[in-house]
């Protein structure tokens, strides 16, 4: 027989009266606000780390081209206490005088020495990017010169075009005769300017193709190579379009560029013998004539001009995604 025993109501916890009571559940955060404030805090971390460059950028760019658009509709003159509220004056002045923008046909050069620095850096970067000997002392040689002040550069490339300078000295080595004034004839001056920006900024552009290119998946040029085609094959139909992206992106900043040169014409030749830019002119507006509303108005022409031709480009060249397989 099994025996049953029966416990009384309250026997158990008066066995146990020696023993703590439970403890009570410990207060705190239920998990619905800490899942909801784990959420905010995510929220906010991002602003948080982009806080500085936020206000840096609102403070020396934002702000000053507010104050540069409202210093357009002044006759300011940059040193006075006191200035005048113009109206669109300054704007019906530059409209009336075309001259102004006469300075942009030197543009010219500098969009036609775009294309040649973008053609370069786009064979050199497809040439390293295939097992080149020696490729990265390549690389950093072109790309050393964009590393350089430009200050540095225009005082540099003085002295390579003075008259019987490096230039003539080297032309002397292979059969050209006589001292060319490479900076002072209107004829040779943009030209050799225009040269200059070309060997500045083609490594910039052969690394932004470099980087480009080495993003196309590997297995397509070992397939291509399995099929037969040679080197110039292969860009056609690999590489020109897997970086077409890039390309259009080189040919809007070279217009944009083009149309703001400023650095190596200001120094090495000051706008003389017809070099002067549209940045130039503007810069002798506002420090030379003292004439700092319409050099402001000036450069609000020039920052819609290049928005309007940037905007304009990529409606005719749209952004695509280019995949291949």
């Amino acid at each position: 027989m099994t025996a049953v025993q029966k416990t009384r109501p309250g026997a158990d916890t008066a066995g146990r009266r020696g023993a703590p009571p439970p403890e009570p559940a410990p207060a705190g955060p239920r998990p619905g606000r800490q899942h909801g404030r784990r959420r905010r805090t995510a929220a906010v971390t991002p602003w948080l780390f982009l806080a500085a460059p936020l206000v840096l950028l609102l403070m020396f760019t934002y702000l000053p081209v507010a104050d540069m658009i409202g210093y357009g509709f002044t006759d300011w003159d940059g040193t006075s206490p006191d200035r005048s509220y113009v109206g669109a004056d300054n704007y019906t002045d530059l409209a009336t005088r075309p001259q102004l923008f006469e300075v942009f046909l030197v543009s010219g050069f500098y969009l036609a020495a775009s294309f040649v620095q973008i053609a370069v850096a786009l064979y050199f970067a497809t040439v390293l990017s295939f097992g080149t000997r020696l490729r990265n002392l390549f690389k950093g040689l072109l790309f050393f010169p964009y590393l350089v002040n430009g200050v540095a550069v225009g005082f540099v490339f003085l002295y390579f075009f003075q008259p019987d300078g490096t230039l003539d000295t080297l032309l002397r080595l292979v059969g050209v005769e006589g001292e060319h004034l490479w900076l002072g004839d209107p004829d040779l001056a943009n030209p050799s300017l225009a040269g200059v920006s070309v060997w500045r900024f083609t490594g910039l552009n052969m690394v932004l193709f470099l980087g480009a290119i080495q993003s196309i998946p590997p297995h397509l040029y070992e397939a291509a190579q399995l099929d037969g085609a040679n080197r110039w094959q292969q860009f056609r139909h690999i590489i020109a379009p897997g970086i077409k992206p890039v390309i259009s992106l080189s040919f809007i900043l070279a217009v944009s560029g083009s149309l703001a040169v400023f650095e190596i014409p200001y120094i090495m030749t000051g706008g003389a013998n017809g070099t002067e830019t549209f940045v130039i002119q503007t810069v002798k507006l506002a420090f030379q004539f003292d004439k700092v509303g319409l050099a402001s108005a000036s450069a609000v022409v020039l920052l819609v001009l290049i928005l309007l031709i940037t905007w304009i480009q990529r409606r005719l060249v749209p952004e695509e995604r280019v995949e291949l397989t």
